[in-house]
């Protein structure tokens, strides 16, 4: 492939999910600069193997490397460290949260406990549950994708979701 066809294809391919990635490697990492670094190794491997992409799920071909090379690159950086959560904030990137609809400063102050509440609860889930709500609930993936990037059956992602799902609401409804 010639560097141009490659270009393009990096371009048609990676480029229109570099927004999500960015936002998995800060919910696997729990900082934005480490995730900037994984996301920039990832892009890498992703322009290495280009020429291996069979087509499909573009966003979920390159969502598997970015996990990937996230879990790799927290062994090699920070191998005692338990793998946080980044902030709520970077749903905004993906579009995944819906306008509040805030009018007064009481109302922004609530939605913002809410969104502490929230991201709070996530982070204490047990890393097998906050992986599989994170792929699904904030990266949209399907239950067959995340199973694929997993290597795990269907039933044992829906079960984790649902255990996760669960915890979460059992955490945040004691609050209310």
């Amino acid at each position: 492939m010639s560097d141009k066809a490659s270009a393009e294809r990096f371009g048609e391919v990676v480029l229109p999910h570099l927004s999500d990635a960015l936002a998995l490697a800060r919910w696997l990492t729990g900082n934005a600069d480490d995730a900037e670094d994984v996301v920039q190794e990832a892009c890498l491997k992703a322009h290495k193997g280009l020429a291996g992409y069979a087509g499909g799920n573009a966003r979920a071909w390159l969502l598997t490397i970015v996990r990937n090379v996230s879990y790799a690159w927290l062994a090699r950086n920070h191998p005692r460290r338990i793998v946080a959560v980044g902030d709520l904030a970077d749903l905004d990137a993906l579009g995944a949260c819906a306008e509040t609809g805030v009018d007064t400063p009481e109302a922004a102050l609530i939605a913002k406990a809410d969104a502490a509440a929230l991201e709070a609860a996530i982070a204490m889930l047990p890393h097998c549950f906050r992986e599989v709500l994170v792929l699904r609930d904030i990266n949209g993936l399907s239950y067959r994708e995340i199973a694929a990037m997993l290597d795990v059956p269907l039933g044992t992602v829906m079960s984790r979701l649902s255990r996760a799902r669960g915890l979460l609401i059992s955490e945040l409804g004691g609050n209310r």
